[in-house]
């Protein structure tokens, strides 16, 4: 199963992005699936995560300006992420959660004016 994280790139502080993160199979079907950040030198992390019932939790740093939605006949998640802050700079990955599959390339989202 490969995991293909698209959307990223650069944009200014309050601006907004959406990130969507495709599976080669349908290995989110059924699972809970997460989106995580990593920037240099640090561990990834995760930013938001959805059930496979629909329940949905977010870090803190991002509660209020993000949105995770999922769409299970596309195999795909998504990220809308509103309000962008410099420090929300990173790699985005999706995986499950816990992130039991491979880790794909992820999409570099960089904020700063």
């Amino acid at each position: 199963v490969q995991l293909q994280a698209s959307g990223g790139g650069l944009v200014q502080p309050g601006g907004s992005l959406r990130l969507s993160c495709a599976a080669s199979g349908r290995v989110f079907n059924g699972n809970a699936v997460a989106w995580y950040r990593q920037t240099p030198g640090r561990q990834r992390v995760l930013v938001a995560a959805v059930t496979s019932a629909g329940s949905t939790n977010y870090a803190d740093s991002v509660k209020g300006r993000f949105t995770l939605s999922r769409d299970n006949a596309r195999n795909t998640v998504y990220l809308q992420m509103n309000g962008l802050k410099p420090e929300d700079t990173a790699v985005y990955y999706c995986n499950l959660s816990p992130p039991y599959l491979s880790w794909g390339q992820g999409t570099q989202v960089t904020v700063s004016s």
